[in-house]
């Protein structure tokens, strides 16, 4: 456009020029035939007298000119665009192709022979988009193939049981009418609510770990005390009553692909895994994930669960502590400690809740096998010491002992450092522990990580999103798990970070989500064991700071979670009496021997947690397939004069 521009600016003057000629020619023309022609035809300009013709010859070959150049100028433009514009669909293309091969080519680089300078592939920079994309040429036929097969390498990876596709080679759909945000069991147990209700739903479930849902419970029981020693591999455990399972709630064959969840007319679960949540717009109905990748959705899920803490201690301490600090949680970190704990001489474990009990047990195991020093501290005075009475946490600290567990109480970190290829803990009353790795066991944090972008409400006292009584933070968002707070009808505003919690509230959150506006009135139950041999199931608030009334009596053989276990036939034991409703418990007919006074061998019982008199809270020491019982009395709310005859609905003095 420019070089016309430039040569019209030269030619314009001799244009005028020769069209003053013409008109002139044309005025004199008439007034020699003493007229004025009323009007003149346009050809006639360029063909008037001979005195003019040769300009005006000029001037019709430089208008033409102008055309023509006008015209190349157009069609060279209108063919380099469509030339860029297919140079950019090509490479637009290719992309998909080049992420999938790149990355599925990287696992394989160690093992590949070394490459020779000459031989190695051209870099990007000299490679045209068809080259890369390997195109046929023009003598080969074509396969047309769905953009989705196009982008998938030749040789797909094996995938093992429980793992899901590699994230690079997966099509994330654009849209999910029901969205649930995280991967762990409320997740599971609402996608599998969603489609008992809707039997044709479409279910995406997004998790940023790399495995199926999965159960956690056994990450830190039973998996310690299998004897398979591919365990960390197959992920497959015996029961405390011998029947094998896997920790995968389904098989890969279960879910579908996330390409074909839009297109599949039955519905069906896609999970997407490896990819994080980091916002969410309320208003827009969708979430962007950690590519920058924008997923719609009718109805959401939040079930993202919690991260473990960590003592700040330990966080100040730097990367050489850090990277011999494990934080419990998931089943990466069950294959880390497995494998530490088969290559160093002691581990610490910072804590002693339920999680840092089990661990220790299931570790202290091991030191009967191995040289493995096992050391457990907390500041409280015993194991539990926040749940259990006084006499029942001093007596698991013995238990915990007789296992090979070095047992420290009282025990405040006041900093830990690393000096000669060992980390040393010093204690706030100048006690110092050497050892090689440390486990901390000291609670988990909700994941509120959305509630700022989705504009949530986060509880204050307890943490995590606040819900109604349908687990609605929103018209369309639910909550689940142990990231949801929710009203507890009986014993007010509370967030529950246990298995069965998260399989029942998912379970009620799948079933609103479908339109069941449903309250949540369930009272869910937790339990631990520590082994085969001592368990325990515990229902409402368990606090050791509200008084307590125990009520015992002598275990026999079938009074042990192995035992209950074969009985229910599961290993899980909230999945089978979470069905059961207690209507009117019936009790037992063999009078209860006097009361008796605590002592050091608890073999059953019954601890009930009192407020204002009130049963608020129960544990079953020993005491098996009973919790419909429990669920009845919390739900009942009264009074109780005699706390021995209600032991009674238990049956414990039967034999």
């Amino acid at each position: 456009m420019l070089q016309c521009r430039t040569v019209w600016k030269k030619l314009a003057p001799l244009a005028r020029a020769s069209s003053t000629v013409c008109r002139q020619n044309l005025r004199r023309a008439g007034l020699n035939n003493c007229r004025i022609p009323a009007c003149v035809p346009a050809a006639h300009m360029s063909t008037g007298p001979a005195g003019g013709g040769r300009q005006n010859q000029l001037y019709a070959l430089l208008v033409g000119a102008a055309g023509l150049g006008g015209s190349i100028y157009a069609y060279q433009t209108v063919k380099g665009d469509n030339k860029r514009y297919q140079e950019r669909l090509d490479e637009i293309a290719s992309r998909p192709y080049k992420q999938a091969t790149e990355e599925a080519a990287v696992p394989t680089q160690t093992d590949a022979p070394a490459v020779s300078e000459p031989e190695a592939a051209p870099s990007p920079k000299e490679s045209s988009p068809a080259e890369k994309t390997q195109l046929p040429t023009a003598e080969e036929p074509v396969l047309e193939a769905p953009p989705e097969e196009a982008a998938v390498p030749p040789a797909a990876p094996v995938v093992e049981e429980g793992v899901a596709s590699e994230p690079a080679l997966t099509k994330i759909p654009s849209h999910a009418p029901y969205l649930l945000i995280g991967g762990g069991t409320a997740s599971f147990a609402a996608a599998r609510s969603i489609r008992a209700r809707d039997p044709g739903a479409k279910v995406l479930i997004v998790t940023d770990e790399a495995d199926l849902p999965y159960m956690r419970p056994p990450l830190s029981k039973e998996l310690w005390f299998s004897d398979d020693s591919s365990v960390t591999e197959t992920l497959r455990f015996k029961q405390w009553n011998g029947k094998e399972r896997s920790i995968y709630f389904q098989p890969p064959s279960f879910y579908i692909d996330p390409k074909e969840l839009e297109s599949t007319e039955n519905g069906g679960v896609a999970v997407l895994s490896g990819k994080k949540v980091v916002h969410m717009d309320v208003r827009g109905n969708k979430v962007k994930l950690d590519d920058d990748t924008e997923i719609s959705y009718d109805k959401c899920l939040i079930a993202t669960g919690g991260v473990p803490r960590n003592l700040q201690v330990i966080e100040r301490a730097g990367d050489e502590v850090m990277k011999r600090t494990t934080l419990f949680r998931k089943i990466n970190d069950f294959k880390s400690l497995d494998k530490v704990s088969r290559n160093v001489q002691s581990i610490t474990i910072v804590g002693g809740g339920f999680l840092g009990s089990e661990l220790a047990c299931a570790l202290g195991r091991r030191c009967n096998e191995s040289d493995l020093e096992v050391i457990q501290m907390f500041p409280e005075k015993g194991n539990m010491g926040k749940v259990l009475p006084e006499y029942l946490s001093n007596w698991t600290t013995e238990k915990v002992k007789r296992e090979g567990v070095k047992v420290i109480s009282e025990a405040l970190v006041k900093s830990v450092t690393c000096k000669n290829d060992k980390l040393e803990i010093k204690l706030k009353d100048g006690r110092m522990v050497k050892t090689d790795h440390i486990v901390a066991a000291v609670g988990l944090e909700p994941n509120v990580d959305l509630a700022k972008s989705a504009g949530l409400e986060v509880d204050s006292d307890f943490g995590g999103y606040r819900v109604n009584a349908e687990l609605q933070a929103r018209s369309n968002i639910w909550v689940a798990g142990d990231a949801a707070c929710f009203y507890d009808i009986r014993l007010g505003r509370r967030r529950v970070e246990h298995h069965d919690h998260a399989v029942v509230s998912g379970r009620l959150a799948g079933e609103n989500m479908t339109g069941a506006n449903k309250p949540y009135w369930h009272q869910s139950m937790f339990w631990s064991d520590l082994g085969p041999d001592v368990g325990y199931e515990a229902i409402g608030i368990v606090d050791s700071s509200l008084p307590t009334v125990g009520v015992f009596a002598k275990a026999t053989a079938k009074d042990t979670p192995k035992a209950a276990t074969e009985k229910s036939g599961t290993g899980i034991r909230s999945e089978s009496e979470t069905e059961d409703v207690a209507i009117s418990p019936a009790a037992s007919s063999t009078p209860p021997p006097p009361a008796q006074s605590h002592k050091d061998d608890y073999g059953k019982g019954v601890i009930f947690y009192l407020r204002d008199k009130v049963v608020v809270g129960i544990i079953l020491w020993n005491v098996f397939n009973r919790m419909p019982v429990a669920r009845k009395i919390i739900k009942d709310g009264e009074e109780h004069v005699d706390l021995n005859e209600v032991a009674k609905l238990f049956n414990i003095h039967e034999d």
